[in-house]
């Protein structure tokens, strides 16, 4: 097991990388705790769990919503949940933010931990304090940062994954070493059949270099209002596109990242090269790389980004792999380079 510690102003949240779900017991408190889980997660992993009261909500991202959080409140009120009460979460993204947000504005606030069961989880949903669910169909239009006490990354749990869940983990992965670390990004190029064939010692080399460059932005931004926009590259585009169609988000990422790589040559910042070394690395791990939906239509979701400030939005951009640079553009200028591309 390797573990990451994140120090942030107020807590430190401990990531700990290859536990297993049959240790959860010991990193909790003496007292009442409540474990918010999915149908999924409990079909296959009811039995390695605590003995402790179980809310479990639905699968999908239909279920990141207010009414999600409504059914959790009442069911902590039904549990008799207090200001002493401790809330699990045990399952992936969705899981994650929505527990975590819950524990976060209940009573106005609980102490939280995770244990995360996808790759896209463990390497960056669960990780780093954001906490929220959609609104309409708008991304984490509504959520807090706060963060998790701890987030197990139980390397075990990926085995249950269908693939393309797995297989949608790999985005977030290929974005932190093309933002923050090109010895990440050549070492995905050098292993991508291990990786896709879940090699335990490639998962955790990679999942650690992941979180610990997540780490790094965290501590220094942890309410994003600088350094920590970096891990935005490509959800612009990516969050339009889940807007409008059932992508994974993953897979959304990927088809985001491959456009603001074009247009970060575009920019006059990144080498053609680099660009389509980014692709064919998204490509070769078996993410889609062109966009399902058209561009033009995209736009409009894209003015209610939660970067948006006035009739500008900061769009993360790469001068090469492994360093990006955030840049205020307006939504004219950003309207008339994607024409171009188009």
């Amino acid at each position: 097991m390797r573990s990451i510690t994140i120090t942030t102003e107020n807590k430190q949240s401990h990531v700990l990388i290859g536990e297993r779900l049959q240790n959860l017991r010991s990193y909790l408190p003496d007292g009442k705790v409540i474990i918010i889980t999915d149908d999924n997660i409990l079909r296959y992993y009811a039995a390695d769990m605590p003995p402790f009261p179980i809310i479990s909500i639905g699968t999908g991202e239909k279920h990141k919503t207010l009414e999600t959080l409504v059914h959790i409140f009442e069911k902590l009120i039904e549990h008799e949940a207090d200001r002493t009460t401790y809330i699990v979460g045990i399952g992936g993204g969705i899981v994650c933010d929505v527990a975590g947000f819950a524990a976060s504005v209940y009573m106005r606030g609980l102490r939280f931990g995770f244990v995360s069961s996808t790759l896209l989880s463990q390497v960056d949903a669960s990780v780093g304090g954001k906490n929220g669910v959609n609104f309409r169909r708008f991304k984490n239009m509504l959520g807090v940062f706060n963060q998790p006490e701890f987030v197990i990354c139980d390397p075990f749990m990926l085995k249950t994954l269908e693939k393309n869940e797995f297989i949608a983990g790999f985005a977030e992965i290929v974005k932190a070493g093309a933002i923050k670390s090109a010895p990440l990004f050549e070492y995905l190029e050098a292993n991508v059949d291990k990786a896709l064939s879940a090699h335990e010692e490639v998962l955790e080399k990679i999942v650690y270099e992941s979180v610990r460059i997540k780490a790094d932005v965290v501590e220094n931004d942890e309410k994003e209002k600088g350094l920590r926009r970096i891990l935005n590259f490509g959800h612009t585009f990516a969050h339009a596109f889940e807007n409008m169609s059932d992508l994974l988000h993953g897979e959304a990422v990927s088809m985001g990242m491959v456009l603001a790589s074009r247009l970060s040559c575009k920019m006059g910042y990144l080498s053609k090269t680099d660009s389509d070394r980014i692709e064919n690395l998204l490509s070769r791990l078996q993410l889609p790389v062109k966009p399902v939906v058209e561009l033009r239509k995209a736009f409009e979701p894209m003015k209610q980004d939660k970067k948006r400030e006035g009739n500008a939005v900061f769009m993360v951009f790469l001068k090469q792999i492994g360093e990006a640079v955030i840049e205020k553009i307006t939504y004219k200028n950003l309207e008339e380079v994607l024409n171009d591309l188009c």
